[in-house]
Protein backbone atom coordinates (compact mmCIF):
# COMPACT_ATOMS: atom_id res chain seq x y z
CA UNK A 1 0.00 0.00 0.00
CA UNK A 2 1.56 3.59 -1.19
CA UNK A 3 2.35 5.67 1.92
CA UNK A 4 2.81 9.35 1.60
CA UNK A 5 5.86 9.52 0.67
CA UNK A 6 5.52 7.59 -2.77
CA UNK A 7 2.88 10.24 -3.52
CA UNK A 8 5.34 12.84 -3.34
CA UNK A 9 7.89 10.81 -5.30
CA UNK A 10 5.05 10.02 -7.95
CA UNK A 11 4.05 13.16 -8.01
CA UNK A 12 6.61 15.42 -8.38
CA UNK A 13 6.16 17.18 -5.08
CA UNK A 14 7.00 17.43 -1.39
CA UNK A 15 6.16 15.18 1.44
CA UNK A 16 4.70 18.66 3.64
CA UNK A 17 2.71 19.47 0.04
CA UNK A 18 1.10 15.84 -0.05
CA UNK A 19 -0.02 16.33 3.83
CA UNK A 20 -1.60 19.85 2.49
CA UNK A 21 -3.67 18.77 -0.05
CA UNK A 22 -4.72 15.66 2.12
CA UNK A 23 -5.67 17.66 4.93
CA UNK A 24 -7.65 20.41 2.46
CA UNK A 25 -4.65 23.00 3.68
CA UNK A 26 -5.60 26.03 1.35
CA UNK A 27 -1.56 27.34 0.30
CA UNK A 28 -0.95 24.66 -2.26
CA UNK A 29 -0.98 25.74 -6.06
CA UNK A 30 -3.63 24.07 -8.82
CA UNK A 31 -1.01 22.22 -10.68
CA UNK A 32 0.78 20.80 -7.46
CA UNK A 33 -2.89 19.60 -6.34
CA UNK A 34 -4.01 18.11 -9.35
CA UNK A 35 -0.49 16.05 -9.35
CA UNK A 36 -0.97 14.92 -6.02
CA UNK A 37 -4.53 13.91 -6.91
CA UNK A 38 -3.69 11.97 -9.59
CA UNK A 39 -1.12 10.03 -7.94
CA UNK A 40 -3.02 9.32 -5.38
CA UNK A 41 -5.71 7.91 -7.55
CA UNK A 42 -2.87 5.85 -9.25
CA UNK A 43 -1.75 4.40 -6.43
CA UNK A 44 -5.62 3.36 -4.80
CA UNK A 45 -4.28 5.64 -2.09
CA UNK A 46 -6.28 6.23 1.19
CA UNK A 47 -5.16 8.22 4.49
CA UNK A 48 -4.95 6.26 7.22
CA UNK A 49 -7.84 7.57 9.57
CA UNK A 50 -6.45 6.70 13.03
CA UNK A 51 -3.03 8.40 12.01
CA UNK A 52 -4.73 11.80 11.42
CA UNK A 53 -6.95 11.30 14.59
CA UNK A 54 -3.86 11.08 16.53
CA UNK A 55 -1.87 13.68 14.53
CA UNK A 56 -5.32 16.16 15.62
CA UNK A 57 -6.26 14.96 19.03
CA UNK A 58 -9.79 14.15 18.09
CA UNK A 59 -12.16 11.31 16.17
CA UNK A 60 -15.06 13.45 15.79
CA UNK A 61 -16.71 10.75 17.42
CA UNK A 62 -19.06 11.49 20.41
CA UNK A 63 -20.70 8.12 22.78
CA UNK A 64 -23.88 7.92 22.97
CA UNK A 65 -24.66 5.43 26.11
CA UNK A 66 -28.46 4.46 26.09
CA UNK A 67 -30.00 1.30 27.84
CA UNK A 68 -32.19 0.31 25.10
CA UNK A 69 -32.74 1.73 21.68
CA UNK A 70 -36.28 0.40 21.67
CA UNK A 71 -37.62 2.31 24.42
CA UNK A 72 -39.44 5.77 22.67
CA UNK A 73 -37.91 8.28 25.64
CA UNK A 74 -34.44 7.61 24.79
CA UNK A 75 -35.56 7.51 20.99
CA UNK A 76 -36.38 10.86 21.19
CA UNK A 77 -33.27 12.12 23.47
CA UNK A 78 -30.67 10.22 20.95
CA UNK A 79 -32.62 12.18 18.32
CA UNK A 80 -32.03 15.54 19.95
CA UNK A 81 -28.45 14.63 20.03
CA UNK A 82 -28.26 13.37 16.62
CA UNK A 83 -29.41 16.46 15.08
CA UNK A 84 -26.81 19.09 16.60
CA UNK A 85 -24.02 16.24 15.54
CA UNK A 86 -25.35 16.40 12.29
CA UNK A 87 -24.82 20.29 12.32
CA UNK A 88 -21.29 20.27 13.95
CA UNK A 89 -20.08 17.22 11.34
CA UNK A 90 -19.55 15.12 14.24
CA UNK A 91 -20.87 11.44 14.13
CA UNK A 92 -22.29 9.37 16.78
CA UNK A 93 -21.11 6.21 18.38
CA UNK A 94 -24.45 4.59 20.02
CA UNK A 95 -23.63 2.24 22.93
CA UNK A 96 -26.31 -0.13 24.17
CA UNK A 97 -25.84 -1.12 27.59
CA UNK A 98 -28.84 -2.56 28.52
CA UNK A 99 -28.00 -1.49 32.05
CA UNK A 100 -25.06 -4.11 32.50
CA UNK A 101 -22.30 -2.17 34.42
CA UNK A 102 -19.55 -3.78 31.98
CA UNK A 103 -21.17 -2.48 28.96
CA UNK A 104 -21.69 1.03 30.59
CA UNK A 105 -17.61 0.34 31.47
CA UNK A 106 -16.50 -0.22 27.98
CA UNK A 107 -18.37 3.20 26.96
CA UNK A 108 -16.32 4.81 29.60
CA UNK A 109 -12.79 2.66 28.31
CA UNK A 110 -13.58 4.02 24.77
CA UNK A 111 -13.39 7.97 26.58
CA UNK A 112 -10.24 6.78 28.36
CA UNK A 113 -8.46 5.44 25.48
CA UNK A 114 -9.01 8.70 22.90
CA UNK A 115 -11.59 6.24 20.79
CA UNK A 116 -14.48 9.30 21.24
CA UNK A 117 -13.99 12.36 21.98
CA UNK A 118 -17.18 12.98 24.56
CA UNK A 119 -19.44 10.90 26.39
CA UNK A 120 -22.81 11.27 27.01
CA UNK A 121 -24.73 9.04 29.54
CA UNK A 122 -28.28 9.16 28.48
CA UNK A 123 -29.54 6.74 31.60
CA UNK A 124 -27.00 4.33 33.76
CA UNK A 125 -26.92 2.12 36.75
CA UNK A 126 -23.11 2.48 37.30
CA UNK A 127 -22.24 4.03 40.57
CA UNK A 128 -21.39 7.76 40.02
CA UNK A 129 -17.96 6.96 41.66
CA UNK A 130 -17.23 5.30 38.98
CA UNK A 131 -17.92 7.97 36.28
CA UNK A 132 -16.25 10.56 37.99
CA UNK A 133 -12.73 8.58 37.86
CA UNK A 134 -13.51 8.64 34.17
CA UNK A 135 -14.50 12.34 33.52
CA UNK A 136 -10.71 12.94 34.10
CA UNK A 137 -10.12 11.53 30.36
CA UNK A 138 -12.53 13.60 28.64
CA UNK A 139 -16.00 15.67 29.07
CA UNK A 140 -19.04 13.62 30.60
CA UNK A 141 -22.36 14.35 30.54
CA UNK A 142 -25.34 12.65 31.93
CA UNK A 143 -29.16 12.72 31.58
CA UNK A 144 -29.52 12.19 35.00
CA UNK A 145 -29.48 14.01 38.62
CA UNK A 146 -25.53 15.11 39.31
CA UNK A 147 -26.35 17.25 41.97
CA UNK A 148 -23.50 16.77 44.56
CA UNK A 149 -21.32 15.59 41.99
CA UNK A 150 -18.05 16.35 39.34
CA UNK A 151 -20.24 15.46 36.37
CA UNK A 152 -22.13 17.52 34.24
CA UNK A 153 -25.70 16.70 33.87
CA UNK A 154 -28.98 17.88 32.54
CA UNK A 155 -31.67 16.57 34.86
CA UNK A 156 -35.90 16.20 35.93
CA UNK A 157 -36.14 16.41 39.38
CA UNK A 158 -38.47 12.79 39.84
CA UNK A 159 -39.11 13.96 43.43
CA UNK A 160 -40.69 17.30 42.76
CA UNK A 161 -42.53 16.38 39.28
CA UNK A 162 -43.56 13.07 41.27
CA UNK A 163 -45.38 14.96 43.98
CA UNK A 164 -47.07 17.07 41.17
CA UNK A 165 -48.57 14.53 39.92
CA UNK A 166 -49.71 12.61 43.38
CA UNK A 167 -50.81 16.07 44.53
CA UNK A 168 -52.96 16.90 40.95
CA UNK A 169 -54.35 12.95 41.43
CA UNK A 170 -55.62 13.99 44.83
CA UNK A 171 -56.37 16.94 44.20
CA UNK A 172 -59.65 15.17 41.61
CA UNK A 173 -60.18 13.31 44.16
CA UNK A 174 -58.68 10.42 43.93
CA UNK A 175 -57.62 8.20 47.38
CA UNK A 176 -56.08 4.46 45.95
CA UNK A 177 -53.21 5.48 43.75
CA UNK A 178 -51.04 3.33 42.10
CA UNK A 179 -47.89 3.72 40.10
CA UNK A 180 -45.78 2.45 37.87
CA UNK A 181 -41.87 2.34 37.00
CA UNK A 182 -39.45 1.25 34.54
CA UNK A 183 -37.27 -0.25 37.31
CA UNK A 184 -36.44 -0.68 40.73
CA UNK A 185 -33.06 0.61 40.97
CA UNK A 186 -31.90 4.39 39.95
CA UNK A 187 -31.95 7.84 40.79
CA UNK A 188 -34.87 8.46 39.09
CA UNK A 189 -36.69 5.03 40.74
CA UNK A 190 -35.71 5.75 44.11
CA UNK A 191 -36.83 9.60 43.45
CA UNK A 192 -40.24 8.75 42.99
CA UNK A 193 -40.22 6.01 45.50
CA UNK A 194 -39.64 8.58 48.17
CA UNK A 195 -41.97 11.25 46.75
CA UNK A 196 -44.54 8.76 46.99
CA UNK A 197 -43.93 7.65 50.14
CA UNK A 198 -44.08 10.89 51.71
CA UNK A 199 -46.99 11.61 50.14
CA UNK A 200 -48.52 8.70 51.58
CA UNK A 201 -47.17 9.94 55.01
CA UNK A 202 -48.75 13.64 54.45
CA UNK A 203 -51.70 12.18 53.77
CA UNK A 204 -51.81 9.71 56.75
CA UNK A 205 -51.93 6.37 54.16
CA UNK A 206 -49.94 3.61 55.03
CA UNK A 207 -47.75 1.96 52.41
CA UNK A 208 -49.42 -1.07 49.84
CA UNK A 209 -46.62 -2.89 47.98
CA UNK A 210 -49.77 -3.97 45.44
CA UNK A 211 -49.73 -0.29 44.47
CA UNK A 212 -46.70 -0.50 42.67
CA UNK A 213 -45.97 -2.11 39.21
CA UNK A 214 -42.18 -2.65 38.26
CA UNK A 215 -40.57 -3.96 35.23
CA UNK A 216 -43.61 -1.43 33.46
CA UNK A 217 -41.63 -0.90 29.64
CA UNK A 218 -43.51 -1.21 26.49
CA UNK A 219 -47.22 -1.02 25.56
CA UNK A 220 -48.12 -4.37 26.13
CA UNK A 221 -47.32 -3.98 29.88
CA UNK A 222 -50.38 -2.38 30.13
CA UNK A 223 -52.41 -5.50 30.41
CA UNK A 224 -51.13 -6.91 33.45
CA UNK A 225 -51.44 -3.62 34.65
CA UNK A 226 -54.85 -3.41 34.67
CA UNK A 227 -55.56 -6.85 36.32
CA UNK A 228 -54.34 -5.22 39.58
CA UNK A 229 -57.13 -2.54 39.92
CA UNK A 230 -56.79 0.92 41.41
CA UNK A 231 -58.95 4.03 41.46
CA UNK A 232 -56.15 5.73 39.55
CA UNK A 233 -52.63 5.05 38.03
CA UNK A 234 -49.45 6.99 37.96
CA UNK A 235 -47.29 6.03 34.92
CA UNK A 236 -43.65 7.21 34.04
CA UNK A 237 -44.23 6.31 30.88
CA UNK A 238 -46.87 7.36 28.25
CA UNK A 239 -46.53 4.17 26.09
CA UNK A 240 -47.52 1.83 28.96
CA UNK A 241 -49.96 4.78 29.92
CA UNK A 242 -51.33 3.88 26.29
CA UNK A 243 -51.15 -0.09 26.33
CA UNK A 244 -53.31 0.26 30.12
CA UNK A 245 -55.57 2.87 28.24
CA UNK A 246 -56.03 0.45 25.29
CA UNK A 247 -56.35 -2.56 27.64
CA UNK A 248 -59.78 -0.62 29.69
CA UNK A 249 -61.46 -0.18 26.45
CA UNK A 250 -60.99 -3.44 25.63
CA UNK A 251 -62.51 -4.62 28.80
CA UNK A 252 -65.13 -1.88 28.59
CA UNK A 253 -63.38 -0.28 31.67
CA UNK A 254 -64.25 3.36 32.07
CA UNK A 255 -61.45 6.08 31.84
CA UNK A 256 -61.29 8.48 34.23
CA UNK A 257 -64.63 7.20 35.61
CA UNK A 258 -63.18 3.78 36.80
CA UNK A 259 -59.76 4.19 36.29
CA UNK A 260 -57.71 7.98 35.97
CA UNK A 261 -53.99 7.53 34.33
CA UNK A 262 -51.53 10.33 34.08
CA UNK A 263 -48.25 9.97 32.46
CA UNK A 264 -44.86 11.39 31.63
CA UNK A 265 -43.44 12.42 28.75
CA UNK A 266 -46.07 13.78 26.39
CA UNK A 267 -44.80 11.50 23.24
CA UNK A 268 -46.80 11.74 19.68
CA UNK A 269 -49.00 8.73 21.44
CA UNK A 270 -50.36 10.50 24.56
CA UNK A 271 -51.17 13.31 22.12
CA UNK A 272 -52.98 11.08 19.83
CA UNK A 273 -54.98 8.85 22.47
CA UNK A 274 -55.67 12.18 24.68
CA UNK A 275 -53.68 11.00 27.72
CA UNK A 276 -53.03 13.21 30.38
CA UNK A 277 -49.59 13.62 31.06
CA UNK A 278 -46.67 15.65 32.35
CA UNK A 279 -44.70 16.92 29.54
CA UNK A 280 -40.80 16.55 28.99
CA UNK A 281 -38.75 18.11 26.22
CA UNK A 282 -36.30 15.20 25.84
CA UNK A 283 -35.72 15.86 21.91
CA UNK A 284 -34.57 19.42 23.63
CA UNK A 285 -32.92 17.97 25.75
CA UNK A 286 -30.83 16.06 23.43
CA UNK A 287 -30.10 18.90 21.61
CA UNK A 288 -29.12 20.41 25.05
CA UNK A 289 -26.74 17.53 26.10
CA UNK A 290 -24.79 17.74 22.66
CA UNK A 291 -24.25 21.24 22.83
CA UNK A 292 -22.77 21.00 26.82
CA UNK A 293 -20.94 18.42 26.06
CA UNK A 294 -19.11 19.73 23.31
CA UNK A 295 -18.51 23.45 25.16
CA UNK A 296 -17.25 21.25 27.82
CA UNK A 297 -19.88 23.49 29.98
CA UNK A 298 -19.90 22.52 33.88
CA UNK A 299 -22.80 22.12 35.59
CA UNK A 300 -26.19 21.04 36.48
CA UNK A 301 -29.36 22.11 34.84
CA UNK A 302 -33.06 21.52 35.73
CA UNK A 303 -35.62 21.09 33.06
CA UNK A 304 -39.37 21.76 34.76
CA UNK A 305 -41.52 19.80 33.41
CA UNK A 306 -45.30 21.07 32.22
CA UNK A 307 -48.97 19.41 32.82
CA UNK A 308 -50.78 18.57 30.08
CA UNK A 309 -54.34 18.03 30.59
CA UNK A 310 -56.38 15.89 28.72
CA UNK A 311 -59.14 13.34 28.80
CA UNK A 312 -57.75 10.19 31.07
CA UNK A 313 -58.28 12.36 34.50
Amino acid sequence: MANIKDIAKLAGVSVTTVSRVINGHPYVSDDKRAAVLRAMKATNYERNINAVHLIKGKTNLIGVMVPSIKRPYFGLVVEGIAEEALKGNYKLVLIQTNYEEERELEALMMLKLKQIDALIICSKISDWDIVEEYAAYGPIIAFEDARGRNVSSIYIDHYKSFMEALTYLSGKGHRKIGYCLARKSGTSSRQREAAYRDFLKRSGESFDPDCVFYDAIHFEDGEWIVERLMTSLLVTSDQVAAGILACCNEQNLQVPSKLAIVSFDNQPIAKVLNITTFAIPLTEIGRDLFRKVMTREFGQQEIPVKLIERLTV
